[in-house]
């Protein structure tokens, strides 16, 4: 009896292993077109800029939605598209936050929101792309480039769907959106450090 027990274990382990293994490998041959929403609680938005020349101040924005197409046959006709809200925008610092909040920066009452959608990709390397686009904020829309790399595509262990996740870098010129205030003693360039991850749908 515990003879015939431990065989029907070990056939168990050996199915379950086969049938995840298989599992694995088809979703690891990738082709066709997925489609993937940013997860929030591993995306992050930081920003970089110039504080008098003493020290870099910092932030990032805690609420945003979007979504990316990978197209794996035809990687350039990959997209990309968020929008974040810019009451969101944090420092840890309370007045700091409320400062950034008002006309003299981001004016979030009069403008909540600020997207960003991508109009070409163009690859560099296997891993890393220019990503093209437009970005929308204070009511302008100009154009905007954005530094990618690729870092991973998987089988999400806990969800079992696939996870990908790319690091994403540019420089964004504040006047060109119509945020003067404080120039030049503030930096008209500021920094976008982007770590994002997202599921496929």
């Amino acid at each position: 009896m515990l003879k015939n027990l431990l065989y029907m274990k070990i056939f168990l382990i050996l199915m379950v292993s086969f049938f995840g293994l298989t599992h694995v490998q088809a979703a690891d041959k990738m082709s066709g077109t997925e489609k993937f929403t940013f997860e929030n609680i591993h995306t992050n938005i930081l920003w970089l800029a110039d504080h008098l020349g003493f020290s870099k101040s910092t932030g990032q924005f805690l609420d945003f939605s979007g979504e990316f197409m990978l197209n794996y046959d035809a990687p350039a006709e990959s997209t990309v598209e968020i929008t974040i809200q810019t009451a969101s925008i944090s420092t840890g610092l309370p007045n700091f936050d409320a400062h950034l909040k008002t006309a003299d920066f981001f004016d979030v009452e009069k403008y909540p929101t600020a997207t960003f959608k991508s109009t070409k990709v163009t690859l560099k390397t296997e891993k890393t792309a220019e990503v093209e686009g437009e970005l929308t904020m204070l009511g302008k829309s100009k154009p905007l480039t954005l530094q990618v790399r690729f870092n991973k595509r998987g089988i999400d262990v806990y969800k079992n769907v696939p996870r990908a996740g790319f690091s994403v870098r540019t420089t964004v010129k504040r006047s060109l959106w119509g945020m003067e205030k404080y120039l030049p003693l503030v930096g008209d360039d500021v920094k976008l450090i982007i770590e994002a991850e997202g599921l496929a749908q």
